[in-house]
C-alpha cells in the first residue's frame, strides 16, 4: 500500500527537476560542447535554463543544424535505443542548466513510472512531429517562409499575450544551415524582416523576433502585397496554374496550417 501511495504521488517534474542516484545536474558555459559527434553514449540530458544546439557533421566536412532546443526538452536519449555513439554534437548556445540522467536510471524509472513514461513519450512525439513539419516546409515552401517559421519557432509565439520574444542570436551561416539556402538569401531576407519591423538586431547577442513576423508565413504567394507599399504583381500574374475544369485551385486543395500549432509544439514538455 505504501508504494501504491508512492507511485501515485510520484511528480515527473519533481524527478527532472533533482538529483538523486543516476541524476546529477550539470552547467555549461554559451559555446561549451555538452557532447561531440561519435562520442560514447551516456544516458540522456533534460534542459532546466538555456538553449542547446544539434547539429551534425558529413564524412566531408560539410555540417548542418538538426535544431535548436529549450527549456522542458530531452536530448541525447538514442542510448536508449540502442545506439552505442552519440549520431549529433550537442553545444550550449546559451549559458546551460541541464540534468544528466544515466541510461540504467532512466530505463528504471520509465518502466516504473507511468507518468514520466507519457511525459517522455510525448516530447519524442512533438520532436517527431517538428521533423516532419521541417521536410514538409523545406519541400514546399520558399527560402523566405522557411526562414521566417525558424525564428519565429526560436522565439516559442503562441503564448498569449505574447508579441515579441528575445532569442539568441546565431550566425547566417547557422541560420542558412537550418534553413537550407546560402549565407546572402539569409541576409537579404534578414534585412527585409529588419526594415518591416519584424526584427530588431539592436540587443548586443540577442535577436528580438515579433509576432508580426507570421506575416511572411500566413501569406499565401499569390501575388498579394505582403504589406501596404509591397510592389504588387502586374495584371494576369498569376504563379498558380489554371486549374482543369472542375478542379480546385492547387492552393485550395492542398491547404494545410502553414505553421502547424507552434503553441502547442513549442510548449514545455513541463508544465
Amino acid at each position: 500500500m505504501m508504494a501504491a501511495k508512492r507511485r501515485l504521488e510520484f511528480n515527473p517534474h519533481n524527478f527532472l527537476s533533482s538529483i538523486g542516484k543516476g541524476r546529477e545536474m550539470l552547467s555549461f558555459q554559451k559555446k561549451n560542447t555538452i557532447f561531440a559527434q561519435g562520442d560514447s553514449t551516456d544516458g540522456l540530458f533534460f534542459i532546466q535554463k538555456g538553449k542547446v544546439q544539434l547539429s551534425v557533421v558529413s564524412e566531408g566536412g560539410k555540417e548542418a543544424t538538426l535544431g535548436i532546443l529549450g527549456e522542458g526538452d530531452f536530448f541525447g536519449e538514442g542510448g536508449l535505443a540502442g545506439q552505442l555513439l552519440r549520431m549529433s554534437c550537442a553545444t550550449a548556445m546559451t549559458e546551460c542548466v541541464l540534468l544528466h540522467v544515466e541510461k540504467n536510471a532512466m530505463m528504471r524509472a520509465l518502466a516504473l513510472e507511468p507518468k514520466l513514461s507519457t511525459l517522455f513519450l510525448k516530447c519524442l512525439l512533438k520532436r517527431n512531429i517538428r521533423y516532419q513539419d521541417d521536410l514538409v516546409d523545406q519541400l514546399f515552401n520558399s527560402s523566405e517562409k522557411r526562414l521566417a517559421r525558424v525564428l519565429l519557432l526560436m522565439a516559442q509565439f503562441g503564448k498569449e499575450g505574447v508579441s515579441e520574444m528575445s532569442v539568441p542570436r546565431l550566425s547566417q551561416e547557422t541560420l542558412a544551415e537550418m534553413v537550407g539556402t546560402t549565407r546572402s538569401r539569409v541576409s537579404f531576407f534578414m534585412n527585409r524582416f529588419r526594415k518591416l519591423g519584424f526584427i530588431n538586431y539592436d540587443l548586443g547577442d540577442h535577436l528580438r523576433v515579433k509576432s508580426s513576423l507570421l506575416n511572411v508565413v500566413l501569406h499565401d504567394d499569390d501575388g498579394t502585397p505582403l504589406v501596404a507599399g509591397d510592389a504588387a504583381p502586374a495584371p494576369g500574374n498569376n504563379s498558380q496554374p489554371p486549374a482543369r475544369p472542375g478542379k480546385p485551385l492547387d492552393r485550395d486543395r492542398a491547404k494545410r496550417p502553414p505553421l502547424p500549432s507552434i503553441e502547442r509544439r513549442r510548449a514545455r514538455c513541463v508544465s
